[in-house]
């Protein structure tokens, strides 16, 4: 009697159950993340109550406006496969929406299976009536989210000192604010949290809106953040090209050069001034892919972006 194919289809139902199992273990990974407010309750900075309502609105991709309550997303990494980096994205959407999936949770999930920690950002708007000065919000809940995740870090099994920011189109605007107006933390803060640096280590900028002045200007991202008339020290304190130092962290830049909503030059300003003060930074234009591509999964070319910036960071020294 022949007793091998019995045999052998009890082995491939044991390994097909295997696999099932560890693929659901997978998924509840990636579907359990954990969310924390960014403020303790009735603490949230440049805030008023207006009876304001958060607006979810789904036509292909998520977009949230008028953010009431800003938090934190964390997707991690399984065990052995963390590496110890982490990285908050912004989503973009020209401070008016964020492009909240597109640009936020589909990318965290793509930086976890590279085991990067990653962190979605739901950072307020300012074209909320909520916000009291409203281009401050933006940027408050960026240095927040850097300290609250540095907090955390030991807790998620993440490196303290290599924690960087990501942005897309008006969400890189703001990782590039964060990257170049941070501060080291006040030690004097009743919240600890407070005392804890802000400073990003690194910063990964995707078709970035950089510059408030001259012809590369993303005049829809300047308007919604510092209004329709603002004078030249506002637009130059958020031209991020313009605020560059030593001390700004390593950044790498993705574009296209067809990209007719923000032109290339931006992202070529920054690296230029990254260049110049001596920081390291890599930049990677592609001819086509236009604006707003997120992971670009169904181009052969264009997608293998996020694939570079693993490659970056896996070679980038601590600071």
């Amino acid at each position: 009697m022949n007793t091998s194919r019995p045999c052998f289809k009890i082995r491939f139902r044991l390994i097909l159950l295997i696999l099932v199992t560890t693929m659901s273990v997978s998924t509840i990974a990636l579907s359990s993340p954990i969310k924390l407010p960014l403020y303790p309750e009735g603490k949230i900075p440049n805030y008023q109550e207006t009876g304001e309502k958060e607006v979810h609105e789904t036509n292909g991709i998520l977009r949230i406006s008028k953010v009431q309550q800003p938090d934190i997303t964390v997707y991690l990494p399984e065990g052995k496969n963390a590496s110890g980096d982490a990285v908050i994205i912004c989503p973009g959407g020209g401070y008016r929406i964020l492009a909240y999936h597109w640009e936020g949770t589909d990318i965290a999930r793509y930086w976890v299976s590279r085991g990067v920690a990653a962190v979605v950002l739901k950072y307020r708007l300012p074209t909320s009536e909520s916000q009291i000065e409203p281009r401050l919000s933006p940027l408050l809940d960026a240095q927040r989210a850097m300290r609250l995740v540095r907090h955390h870090a030991a807790d998620w099994n993440i490196n303290p000192k290599r924690i960087g920011i990501m942005g897309f189109s008006a969400g890189g605007h703001l990782a590039s604010t964060l990257s170049t107006h941070f501060d080291y933390g006040d030690p004097d803060a009743g919240d600890p949290i407070e005392r804890l640096s802000c400073r990003p280590d690194f910063s990964v900028l995707v078709y970035p809106v950089i510059s408030f002045v001259g012809p590369s200007a993303h005049s829809g991202s300047r308007t919604n953040l510092i209004g329709e008339n603002p004078g030249e020290d506002m637009m130059i304190y958020y031209s991020s090209d313009q605020q560059i130092t030593a001390e700004t962290p390593p950044a790498i830049l993705i574009h296209a050069t067809d990209d007719k909503s923000v032109p290339v030059e931006n992202s070529i300003l920054y690296y230029t001034a990254l260049k110049n003060k001596g920081v390291q930074t890599a930049l990677h234009v592609y001819p086509y892919g236009g604006h707003g591509f997120s992971l670009a999964a169904n181009d052969p070319y264009l997608s293998g972006w996020m694939e570079r910036c693993v490659e970056w960071l896996r070679a980038l020294p601590e600071d």
